[in-house]
């Protein structure tokens, strides 16, 4: 096995398909914080410079400023409702920290991978569950399991990763450090 694809390079890559998730997790956490705000910014940019995709998709843009409604008005009459979501954030950038433990040593920790990958599955079967109950239009809930589709991709490439890492490592394990 050349330098290049050597336990060293397949520990790069793995770290940086990791960075790249958590990036991707931590950004979608802390867009729960201020959705009141983004709520807003989005239903005003489809009446004015996005009007084309509300035109395109007119059941978007309903939803928009139906979703938006009903957030004012918690916000509004009932802060403490939206404390759901900021939880919601909290829980994101927790899980988040979590892969720091499999970015230092990727074999010992394998099964944070493996959790975030169960995570990613339960996305499924939540919307599919309860976004009728709650009243979300199926096409948003297909919106919402995309990002559990998304999310378990890298995740099934890094986990491949760390079994040849693991693999490539059985005899020499001094090879890769485990610290970053």
């Amino acid at each position: 096995m050349s330098d290049s694809n050597g336990p060293r390079a397949l520990l790069t890559r793995i770290r940086l398909w990791l960075v790249v998730f958590v990036v991707c997790l931590v950004l979608s956490g802390i867009t729960a914080f201020p959705l009141v705000s983004e709520l807003r910014l989005i239903d005003e940019a489809l009446g004015s410079w996005a009007a084309p995709v509300a035109e395109w998709f007119p059941g978007l843009a309903e939803w928009i400023a139906r979703v938006r409604g009903g957030l004012e008005a918690a916000d509004e009459q009932s802060p403490y409702l939206l404390y759901g979501t900021d939880w919601l954030a909290f829980a994101h950038l927790v899980i988040a920290v979590a892969f720091y433990g499999v970015y230092r040593d990727p074999v010992r920790n394998i099964w944070v991978v493996e959790f975030g990958m169960i995570a990613c599955v339960g996305i499924v079967p939540l919307a599919l569950i309860c976004g009728p109950i709650r009243g979300i239009p199926f096409w948003w809930s297909v919106i919402d399991m995309s990002f559990g589709v998304i999310g378990i991709l890298p995740l099934l490439v890094v986990r491949r990763m760390i079994k040849r890492l693991e693999a490539a490592t059985a005899s020499t394990p001094a090879v890769v450090p485990c610290t970053p």
